[in-house]
């Protein structure tokens, strides 16, 4: 497919041509960009009138990514020719739009329509466009808001895959010491347990707590929508960890903290993902700054002081055959469905993948 204007000309690459990849990935590289074809659904190249490749963008699912103008073209309208490129295709499929850069990109792609969500100086900065975002994600929280008067409201995020005792504990313990809970499940499918499976089996075990209320977590809430590593090739991967769960605690207390009026938040111990301890040091540094008490809980343990509960843990136990082992780790209604034939499919998806997810 090609498109011209009396400039440039746009092209869209073929992601199975090892030739279109190659051209691409050695334009990238010298402006600090690896190109992974597997981390894009789409690619395309601006050429000028002499078939010089000025630029290119991509995008994977509602993200942009891989937006690059050679440092010659950077004054001209090849950028805004991209960005304009990929929002035309990506808006037909998607309502929203994200796109992850470096802090000093901010102006330009404000200039294009895009509003910043956050900023983790000095690596990078969010921002997103289209028929919805975080004023529609409030609109939502506002929706499922209780009104309480007095007593503390606390706030739990959970991905639970799956749903442990573990979990089950943290959440009871909260409700029992707070006037109201808003428990954020992860929406986001990048876990063997589907949202829908994750948020039934939770609502399943804990949903006659009168004082909790379930809340999605769209896009907004520990999201995954990209891992803004492919343009940040030269620093360390503990810092990139650090500044995504910077923006994700500043997001969280910037857009729900004020809506829910959430004055606490409790989080488990973490000694087994480098990430989620990465997320439990952003909040250490965030929260009780501004207002929000952080209360650290002690991971539970299961037949031995050592014997710490981790959905991780049941993952292995799940692709190792070995379910028996840790079915003490639990809950009635994640045990009952392991033990189902309705979990085939989970369970294969496990032992298939040697992802932590």
């Amino acid at each position: 497919m090609g498109v011209e204007n009396t400039d440039y000309r746009e092209e869209s690459l073929d992601l199975k041509n090892p030739f279109d990849i190659k051209l691409v990935t050695e334009f990238l590289e010298p402006l600090g960009f690896d190109f992974n074809k597997h981390e894009v659904d789409y690619t395309m190249i601006l050429y000028n009138l002499n078939d010089e490749v000025i630029g290119t963008g991509s995008y994977k699912g509602r993200v942009l990514k891989y937006v690059a103008v050679a440092p010659k073209f950077r004054e001209g309208a090849a950028f805004a020719q991209i960005v304009t490129h990929l929002i035309d295709l990506v808006i037909l499929k998607h309502k929203h739009i994200f796109v992850y850069t470096k802090p000093r990109n901010l102006e330009v792609f404000k200039g294009l329509g895009f509003t910043e969500i956050a900023t983790a100086e000095p690596l990078f900065s969010v921002l997103e466009f289209g028929y919805e975002n975080i004023k529609t994600y409030q609109d939502y929280l506002r929706s499922v808001k209780k009104d309480v008067s007095v007593g503390d409201i606390a706030a739990v995020v959970v991905n639970c895959n799956p749903f442990t005792k573990g979990h089950k504990y943290l959440i009871e313990k909260a409700c029992k010491e707070n006037r109201l809970v808003y428990l954020f499940v992860v929406e986001e499918d990048r876990s063997s347990f589907t949202f829908d499976i994750r948020w039934r089996l939770i609502k399943e075990e804990m949903g006659h707590i009168d004082n909790l209320v379930m809340v999605k977590g769209g896009n907004y809430v520990v999201s995954g929508t990209i891992f803004p590593c492919y343009f940040l090739k030269q620093e360390k991967e503990s810092d990139i960890s650090a500044k995504q769960a910077e923006l994700d605690v500043i997001t969280f207390l910037s857009y729900i903290v004020p809506v829910l009026n959430i004055n606490k938040r409790y989080v488990g111990t973490e000694m087994y993902s480098p990430v989620t301890a990465a997320y439990n040091e952003a909040m250490i540094k965030y929260l009780p700054s501004n207002g929000v008490d952080l209360l650290e809980i002690p991971r539970i343990t299961c037949g031995g002081e050592d014997n710490y509960i981790s959905a991780s843990k049941v993952r292995q136990a799940i692709r190792e055959d070995r379910l028996q082992e840790v079915l003490e780790f639990l809950p009635n209604s994640t045990k009952n469905f392991l033990l189902s034939d309705e979990s085939l499919e989970v369970r294969t998806k496990i032992k298939n993948t040697v992802s932590r997810h």
